[in-house]
């Protein structure tokens, strides 16, 4: 759902860090096949927040993310799902690509463990951790909360909200922060609401949160789905979050 100025601005990003000494993308594989995840810390202390991309890949809108989370102390890792040098770009690729996914849960939180495994295997502070996705990375970020990961919290920006018919949130361990918009016709109301009803049942601390007017990807910058006064005002509330959460 990003315009070509991401794509572009992906290529200057790959072309710096194959120069710099320390590149931020870093490589690492699953099954055999290889992964390219993107880390910056701005200090050796700082807590982490663990990125889950868009269903179009880890691109240059996760590593703008990235560079506002250092921009306020925070180490920042953005986690590959698809595999290196994967970016689908149709409509038709990345459906296939989140399709696969979403029908084989048990690859989804491997990818994800170990992406998180990668992130601690680089100096990150996984026991001071925040987990966040956009969009398909929401709803598998919801999907790492159900799978038991060891986060302070599971933060969902427009992403998608059902459970699957053989899961629940018995096994989560973090808080449940949504940021959804009421005018997305992607993920309903319905679903926002059953989520809520699924997560009080469960005791799970949450909070959610609906933006009127916002559709889907209302985050994204520079898209006709942009809308700046849900983007900043998630993003402010998601700031204050990380204050009372991370120490």
């Amino acid at each position: 759902m990003k315009k070509s100025f991401y794509a572009l601005l992906m290529v200057s990003l790959f072309t710096v860090g194959a120069i710099a000494k320390s590149s931020p993308f870093v490589t690492y594989e699953v099954d055999g096949k290889v992964y390219e995840g993107y880390y910056s810390s701005p200090s050796k202390k700082a807590p982490l927040v663990f990125i889950v991309h868009d269903w179009d890949g880890l691109n240059a809108y996760e590593i703008k993310r990235v560079e506002m989370l250092n921009k306020l102390g925070y180490a920042a890792f953005a986690v590959d799902l698809f595999g290196k040098d994967t970016r689908p770009v149709s409509l038709e690729e990345k459906k296939a690509f989140t399709a696969a996914l979403y029908k084989d849960r048990a690859k989804m939180r491997k990818l994800l463990d170990a992406g998180l495994r990668t992130a601690k295997s680089l100096g990150a502070n996984v026991n001071n951790a925040v987990g966040i996705g956009y969009c398909f990375g929401g709803a598998a970020i919801l999907e790492m909360a159900r799978s038991g990961a060891d986060m302070k919290a599971f933060v969902s920006f427009h992403g998608g909200l059902a459970t699957p018919k053989d899961e629940d949130y018995s096994k989560n361990k973090g808080f449940i922060l949504v940021f959804h918009g009421s005018a997305d016709q992607s993920v309903s109301l319905d679903e926002f609401a059953t989520l809520a009803k699924e997560l009080e049942k469960a005791g799970v601390k949450h909070e959610m949160t609906t933006y009127s007017g916002a559709p889907h990807a209302f985050t994204v910058f520079d898209t006709d789905r942009y809308r700046e006064d849900a983007d900043k005002k998630s993003w402010r509330r998601f700031s204050e979050f990380l204050k009372e959460t991370l120490h």
